[in-house]
């Protein structure tokens, strides 16, 4: 299982990385989609919007390759990869396979950091006072007591 962790990750962040690289340098020829998909992503394009979505695949791509913060790299990459999903489900069905794909590699990692997760499935968290350190300092009362 560890060595198929490590090739979902190696995936996970070459095609994050291909995929956000060429948001910035076009080396990727493609033609623009038609239809609804088109008018949707040419509206993200001229609104600069997916600028930050580029970066957000390349930071979170470095991060897989280099295997550091891989759980905050997964955090970064859910809401892009449940777009790219809902975008090849409901306007672009042609790109499904990878979006799927892709889905089923960040299930993967995800599954072998699940315990860096834990504390989102708590239902309850007790509520944490708020700590008080003296720091050797007194102060002193309206009514002339003193308290650290």
């Amino acid at each position: 299982m560890k060595i198929t962790t490590v090739i979902a990750r190696f995936l996970l962040g070459f095609i994050f990385l291909t995929f956000g690289l060429n948001g910035f340098l076009h080396f990727i020829p493609a033609s623009p989609p038609s239809g609804t998909a088109g008018q949707f992503v040419g509206a993200l394009f001229v609104s600069h919007y997916l600028v930050p979505i580029f970066l957000l695949q390349i930071i979170s791509a470095v991060l897989l390759l280099v295997n550091r913060y891989v759980p905050l790299a997964l955090t970064l990459l859910a809401p892009i990869i449940v777009n790219i999903l809902l975008i090849h489900i409901l306007m672009l069905p042609s790109g499904l396979p990878l979006a799927l794909i892709v889905t089923v590699l960040w299930s993967v990692v995800f599954l072998s950091v699940r315990s860096a997760f834990a504390g989102l499935w708590q239902q309850r968290v007790p509520p944490q006072g708020l700590r008080q350190q003296s720091h050797g300092v007194v102060f002193r009362n309206h009514q002339g007591g003193t308290y650290a």
